[in-house]
This record gives structure tokens, C-alpha cells and sequence, in this order.
């Protein structure tokens, strides 16, 4: 376990010797000089500059660069690719997550001797645990909040994603709790317009959400988007918690890594921690983040629900990466503070995604958002989320989809749908 120290594993790819790449990036994302200079003595390079750990060149040839090199090409230039990882003390930076970053993911990707280089994972010793609160709620927290234990979440989003008033939307909350759904989101395109202010919204929507626990005793859980500026976070935070609300919303790219840290620090609610964005980090195998490193700084500052895509999702993504992402946000990141969050499913969301997603996941400690997949259905939201609700079942007892829907119409119309 590391103690004074922490790393990063990268996928490098170079025109120049990869030993001479490794040590170029090493070289920027520590002392960052390429000529000596007063004072920098080797006691202090020795004490102070990251260190190639590993480096394990890849025998998979490559045709062409993947990414522009200002290295000039050559007649017969050999493209390589490899496996490093750097180390850097931990008394360089200490415990900090935004210059953590600044560390592993800063200057290096623009470097003239690279022409692919993706952040693969990142190792962290404990003083990070002791430095960041980490999910308040995770797993256990959002299951005790939701009432909800031996199966996934099922939730949906509200949409259309904007366009609905304040009424309207808390409209539709109450046909889905009538449903008996166990979670429902903003989308991420909805925070504070005008045409549906987040007080308003979240007045309404409480009015509704809060009625309908006291009659039947079940409150669905609802993630309001309270994204913005930290002030504002914080105002929209208190309100959604005095008036009984048991979630928030946040996109993480747009508050960033300062404002999520604040947000984890006072939030006394789980936080829904929405992914937007991501394409951009991450679309180019050999450029960005991997989600596995990603997701990691996301944890400690306080994200207790985390995004990964779906299975047969609209996106890019395949479905080996999004169940990867999905067992790294269950995996935990250290002995004594494992920081586990719940995975959110979204994306193209339906039954027949069921099967794949528990034998992928081997968990069902998941939250399922389906759209069209709930709101679609041929007989209304309710017999959409019976039909998700239905095939989570079946797929626990090992009961294939299409012999439980013989017994199970809204299963069944769903799969029709769905084919």
C-alpha cells in the first residue's frame, strides 16, 4: 500500500524511443526543466521528481500517429506504444485533490514528444482518505433513504428535458409516484431558468413527493439539479433539506473539482453526481481519462451516486467499459475508507438491458434511470415501472425474461417494445 507516495498509470504513445518519452513527461510533471538551473541539485531530484515505475512496451504495430507530434515524420519512423507508470511523492503536493490533477493530467498531454497519451488509473495513499470526507451516503445511505433493499433503484428522468413549468413537472412526479418509483432526476438541462426556477420546481415537486409518502408511507427519492455557482449550491442545497427533499444533482463538469469538494463538505443530502461532458475527456482512445482514474477524485470529494453509461446505450461507449466503470465506483479505493458510491445506469434504459447489466455487474447495488424506457411504455409510466421492476426480479431468481412475461403483461409489452 502506498504511504508517501502516489501514482498514475498512462497508455503513451510516442514517434521517439518510449524510455526517452516516459522520462520527458516525468521530467514536466515534476522539476519541469530541460536545461539545469541553480539549485536544482540531484539531492533535490532525487527527493523531489517523479519516477518512471514501469514501462512495458506493447507489441500491437501502429500504423500512424493518433494524434499531431511536432516531431517532423520520418521515412520508416517506428510508432510506439506502451505501458508506464510515474511516481511522485506525496510531500511534493500533499493531500490535494485539485493539484493532484494539476499533477497527473496537466501539461503532459501536450507535450511535442506524444502522440497519444490516456490517464489509465491513479493510486492514492491514505492521507487523501483522511483529507476528504468522501461519500456521507454511498450504497447503504441512498438504500436507507429510498427504502429500497435486494434490488436496484428504478428511476426515471423528467422529460421532455426542458420546457415543463414548475406544475407541470410536479404533475408528472405524481403520476410516477402513483407508479411507485423508487427515483427520479432532473435532467441536466434543467437547473434555474426561467421558465421553471429551481425553487419553484422543487416546492412543487415536494408538495407532491412528500403527499404522497404520508398517505402510502413510500417517498421517492428526487435528484434536483441545483448546479451553479457554490452560493447558489449552497442556498438550493438548504431548501431541497427543509423541505424534506432527500437528494441533489450536480454536473461535475461544469461545477468543477473546487466546487464539488464544497458541495461534498456541507451537503447533508446524497449527491447525484451527473457525468455531462464526459465524450470530451475521454472520446479518443489515446487522449483523456479513463473513467477508472476519473471517477476516483469524484468519490473522495463527496459524489455518492456516479454516472457510467448503460448498456446498448445511444452513446459511444461499449458495454465493457460501462460495466468497468460500474465495478471501479464499487470498488473500494482504500482499507479503511472504501468510498463506494451506487452506479447510475442511463441511456436507452429498458428491460432488455436487465440480463446483461446483473451478469456484467454481479451486483445490485444500482440505480436504473430508463426514459422512454418507463415513460414509453404502451400502457403508461405505471406499467413501465412495474415492467422494469418485473424483469430485475426475474433476472435475481434466474428466471429468463421471456418465460416470466408470460405471467407478467407489462413485462411482456415492454420486451415488444424494446425488440
Amino acid at each position: 500500500m502506498l504511504i508517501d507516495r502516489f501514482e498514475a498509470d498512462y497508455l503513451l504513445e510516442t514517434p521517439i524511443a518510449p524510455e526517452r518519452a516516459a522520462e520527458i513527461i516525468a521530467g514536466e510533471q515534476s522539476s519541469g526543466t530541460f536545461v539545469t538551473v541553480p539549485g536544482e541539485t540531484p539531492e533535490l531530484k532525487e527527493r523531489s521528481a517523479a519516477r518512471v515505475t514501469r514501462l512495458v512496451v506493447l507489441d500491437e504495430p501502429v500504423a500512424q500517429r493518433s494524434l499531431p507530434s511536432a516531431h517532423p515524420p520520418k521515412s520508416g519512423e517506428r510508432i510506439t506504444r506502451a505501458l508506464i507508470t510515474l511516481s511522485w511523492p506525496l510531500a511534493t503536493i500533499g493531500p490535494s485533490l485539485p493539484n493532484l490533477v494539476a499533477t497527473v493530467a496537466g501539461n503532459l498531454f501536450e507535450l511535442k514528444d506524444v502522440s497519444g497519451l490516456r490517464l489509465l488509473d491513479i493510486r492514492l495513499p491514505a492521507a487523501f482518505g483522511a483529507a476528504y470526507a468522501g461519500p456521507r451516503f454511498g450504497v447503504e445511505g441512498t438504500r436507507r433513504l429510498a427504502d429500497v433493499h435486494g434490488r436496484p433503484l428504478i428511476g426515471t428522468i423528467i422529460k421532455p428535458s426542458v420546457g415543463l413549468d414548475a406544475e407541470a413537472t410536479a404533475a408528472m412526479v405524481k403520476d410516477l409516484c402513483e407508479a411507485g418509483i423508487d427515483f427520479i432526476k432532473d435532467d441536466e438541462l434543467q437547473s434555474d431558468g426561467p421558465n421553471c426556477p429551481f425553487d419553484e420546481r422543487v416546492r412543487a415537486v415536494m408538495r407532491v413527493i412528500n403527499d404522497h409518502a404520508d398517505r402510502t408511507g413510500k417517498k421517492a427519492m428526487y435528484a434536483f439539479n441545483l448546479t451553479g455557482e457554490i452560493d447558489q449550491m449552497r442556498r438550493r442545497h438548504d431548501l431541497v433539506r427543509d423541505l424534506g427533499g432527500t437528494c441533489i444533482m450536480a454536473s461535475l463538469n461544469s461545477v468543477g473539482l473546487a466546487g464539488m469538494i464544497e458541495l461534498g463538505r456541507f451537503s447533508e443530502l446524497p449527491i447525484h453526481a451527473h457525468r455531462n461532458g464526459w465524450g470530451y475527456l475521454s472520446r479518443h482512445p489515446l487522449l483523456g481519462w479513463s473513467y477508472v482514474a476519473w471517477q476516483k477524485l469524484w468519490r473522495l470529494a463527496g459524489a455518492d451516486h456516479m454516472h457510467v453509461n448503460g448498456l446498448q446505450n445511444k452513446f459511444s461507449e461499449d458495454d465493457d467499459s460501462v460495466i468497468a466503470s460500474a465495478q471501479a465506483c464499487l470498488t473500494p479505493m482504500f482499507d479503511d475508507k472504501p468510498c463506494t458510491v451506487m452506479p447510475v445506469f442511463s441511456s436507452g434504459q429498458s428491460a432488455r438491458q436487465v440480463p446483461g447489466t446483473y451478469a456484467g455487474l454481479n451486483s445490485t447495488d444500482l440505480i436504473v434511470t430508463a426514459g422512454g424506457g418507463i415513460m414509453a411504455h404502451p400502457d403508461g409510466p405505471a406499467a413501465g415501472v412495474r415492467a422494469l421492476r418485473e424483469a430485475w426480479d426475474a433476472t435475481i431468481a434466474g428466471i429468463p425474461l421471456e418465460e416470466h412475461a408470460r405471467t407478467h403483461p407489462e413485462l411482456g409489452r415492454a420486451l415488444e417494445m424494446a425488440a
